[in-house]
């Protein structure tokens, strides 16, 4: 991504190493806003594996305004077995409470839309809590529209291990 510099003069970027503890920041900022101050267990260490590492698999465009990280879009590589083509997640999309209104959401987002058009993927997909309105209209107002006929399903701690430990419907090594 060739970084660009917005209209206040703050860049839109791809993540570089060292910008870890300002991602963390968002990640953080993003769980108190959807009152989950306590669900991030990421670390500096991690993030940079996860961004950085041998083959990165998840991938974060940033807003950096003064030299602080202020907004971020995490992103991964989804695929379309109906269209025969990859996709993005976004899965965190993050703007600093007091840089709001400055246009970065917009920004971060149609970073993504062009990696979208220019790799010729498919689709560009999110979810949103549905309490959060302003979030929402803020989507609407870009076009995107709401999957009405599908929820999100999730397996994690002991459920997940249970699974992992004897869910196969009952196949063995053997």
């Amino acid at each position: 991504m060739t970084p660009k510099t917005l209209t206040d003069g703050a860049i839109l970027r791809a993540a570089r190493p060292g910008d870890e503890p300002g991602i963390l920041s968002c990640i953080q900022g993003l769980a108190d806003y959807e009152r989950e101050p306590d669900a991030v267990h990421n670390t500096v260490d991690a993030l940079s594996a996860t961004l950085f590492g041998d083959e990165p698999q998840a991938f974060t465009h940033v807003v950096e305004r003064e030299g602080l990280i202020v907004g971020i879009a995490i992103w991964f590589l989804t695929y379309s077995t109906w269209t025969g083509r990859h996709g993005i997640w976004l899965e965190d999309l993050y703007v600093d409470d007091a840089q709001r209104g400055r246009g970065y959401g917009k920004a971060l987002i149609s970073s993504l839309a062009q990696v979208c058009v220019e790799r010729g993927y498919s689709r560009l997909e999110w979810t949103v809590l549905d309490w959060n309105e302003p979030s929402i209209a803020f989507y609407r107002s870009l076009g995107a529209v709401p999957m009405s006929e599908w929820t999100t399903q999730r397996l994690t701690g002991d459920e997940l291990h249970a699974l992992a430990g004897g869910g196969a419907g009952g196949l063995t090594d053997g």
